[in-house]
């Protein structure tokens, strides 16, 4: 099996190459990103091609290494989910890319979504609620979850969809929540600015996020929209309590110094209920 990951450089997209470096299921492995070049930090047995979606064609599946799957995690302009960019540049570009592909012979595709296509809607989120969209990049997403499904009537493919949550770990962009708290806590700084942090989110480690990327890309193609996230909501200080204790630091909370995201409800999570389905069939599939 030929995989090729975009987005390779990027914070989940890291995770997920180690992910597949890990496996021993997997034939040849090409990343990709505007970035890489022959010196890439990725193991022997893995290529890595420099490569912008902005640039469709059909010779990208060439260049791709002609994948029998794409794990696709490339998007520029965050973490400025405001930003008109993300429907007037990047949705147009990636549906082009991607569907370039699909007509050159792609046969299976996972795509990262997010969490913001389900807009204002509070509470357990599953995947058949409808989506309803606040921010230019919850919409540039949620249309191209529609675009690709419109095409897949066409021009049959596997798609998966995979819905991501709030993920934390090495790698994220440093205005992040724990990044700056563990760079506050590295500065040895007396107090940590934050929201109020009451408001309730889903939480995931991103390696365990990219676990479950490449368990949905590999092994579940298909699956369409899959919530990725723990089903567990958390208050942001408790979360944030629980990384400083992790840290052994004595850093106090500036709790209410920044307001809540307009574009967030108070409290939602994600349902897992799809999620585990999909992936005990997966592993009931196997035993077989």
């Amino acid at each position: 099996m030929r995989i090729a990951v975009t987005g390779a450089s990027g914070f989940v997209g890291r995770h997920v190459v180690e992910v597949l470096a890990a496996r021993k299921d997997v034939g040849e492995v090409v990343v990709a990103s505007r970035r890489a070049t022959e010196s890439s930090p990725w193991s022997s047995s893995i290529r890595a091609v420099r490569l912008d979606v902005q640039e469709p064609g059909a010779e990208q599946f060439d260049a791709l290494g002609r994948p029998d799957v794409l794990i696709h995690l490339a998007w520029t302009g965050l973490p400025d989910y405001k930003s008109l960019g993300h429907f007037e540049v990047q949705l147009g570009a990636h549906y082009r890319f991607l569907s370039g592909l699909v007509r050159a012979g792609l046969q299976s595709l996972l795509c990262a979504g997010t969490c913001l296509e389900y807009g204002l809607q509070a509470g357990e989120l599953h995947e058949g609620l409808p989506t309803g969209p606040t921010t230019a990049y919850g919409l540039a997403k949620d249309g191209l979850r529609r675009q690709l499904e419109l095409l897949r009537d066409v021009s049959p493919f596997a798609l998966t969809w995979g819905r991501l949550f709030y993920l934390y770990g090495d790698g994220q962009p440093a205005s992040s929540l724990y990044p700056a708290l563990m760079a506050a806590i590295d500065r040895g700084d007396r107090a940590f600015r934050m929201s109020r942090g009451d408001q309730l989110r889903d939480y995931l480690p991103v390696g365990e996020a990219a676990r479950l990327l490449v368990a949905l890309a590999l092994d579940a193609a298909g699956a369409g929209v899959v919530n990725v996230c723990s089903g567990r909501p958390v208050s942001v200080r408790s979360l944030v309590e629980q990384w400083i204790r992790a840290r052994h630091a004595s850093i106090e909370l500036d709790l209410g110094h920044y307001p809540i995201p307009d574009y967030e409800p108070l409290a939602f999570w994600g349902a897992t209920a799809k999620l585990a389905d999909t992936l005990s069939r997966r592993e009931s599939g196997k035993s077989r």
